[in-house]
Parts: structure tokens; sequence; C-alpha cells
């Protein structure tokens, strides 16, 4: 027999909960196995954990800022190469490196991104990590790779993440 408020077991002819201390008017029988001891939330999903919750939103946040980057990146480097022909001399020769190395990074960083989201999307053991430092590196792209950096980072730092992470990749 069990309590009718925490579902704890109750012992015959207990007038108390032992776990809860509601007073046992009736004894009632325990919850089936796989359904919620409260039967009002009846139709909820079974709870997931924070990690596979946050992961499949962070996943899909990073595919599509590393997306966005790419086109960036190339529309730096290939742009770069056209606008070149219409700035004079003296300022392409100082413009031309700086816009191959800014667009050279933000396509490797964005290239990292896409796999760190995918990774992250099919639980990799090793997409945890790259997303980690990936999420560090866009701390610094103000404001959406702030924000996701952030996200990042609290979603996949704690210590519990890291035990939970892995168990969701070991499974997956």
């Amino acid at each position: 027999m069990f309590c009718d408020n925490c579902g704890a077991p109750v012992n015959p002819g207990q007038n108390f909960c032992s776990k809860c201390g509601k007073q046992l008017a009736a004894v009632v029988n325990p919850p089936e196995q796989g359904t919620p001891a409260n039967p009002v939330n009846s139709t909820l999903q079974p709870v997931r954990s924070r990690i596979e919750r946050h992961t499949k939103i962070l996943a899909i946040l990073w595919l599509a800022i590393s997306i966005l980057g790419l086109v960036r990146g190339l529309g730096i480097v290939f742009g770069g190469g056209i606008a070149m022909h219409f700035i004079p001399f003296p300022m392409r020769a100082f413009l031309w490196p700086i816009a191959g190395f800014v667009g050279t990074l933000l396509l490797a960083s964005s290239v990292a991104g896409v796999f760190a989201g995918w990774g992250l999307l099919n639980y990799r053991p090793w997409a945890r990590t790259l997303a980690l430092i990936v999420g560090v590196i866009a701390l610094i792209h103000i404001p959406f790779g702030t924000a996701l950096g952030i996200y990042t980072l609290w979603v996949l730092l704690p210590g519990d993440s890291e035990h939970e992470y892995r168990r969701l990749a070991h499974s997956a």
C-alpha cells in the first residue's frame, strides 16, 4: 500500500505518511509502471534531462549560425578579390592580406561550427569538446556569437553535463 500524496510505501494501520506527513484517509495502490503519479499531468511526456533538451537546440543554432558564417566568409574571400580591383594600389596592398586572413578565419570557424552542430545533433563523443572550443571562440562575435557562446558554455560546461552527454553519446 502507498500514500496517495507522494507514493511512499505505507504500513497497514498507519495514520500518517512517514515521508510527507499527510494524514492517510484511504490507502491506494501504487501507480502502474511508466505512468506518472499525478493524474492531473498524465498527458506529459517522460522527463528528459537538461542536457538532452538543450543539446538539440544548441546543435540547430550552431548549424544555422555557422552556415551564415560560411556565406559571409565566402563573400569576404571571393567578393574581396573582386572589390580589390576597384581600390587604388597602395590601399589594395594593405587590405588584400587582411581580407584574406579575416575571410579564412571566418570560414575555418564556420566549418568547425557546422561539424560541432552536426556532432551534437548525433551525440558524437568528440562534439562536446569541439562545441566548447568553438563556443569560446564565438564569444568575440558580438552579439549573436556571444549569446551562442554563453549558451554553449551554460549547456555543456558543468561537470554533470559531461557525464550526461557521455551517457547520451554511448546510447546513441
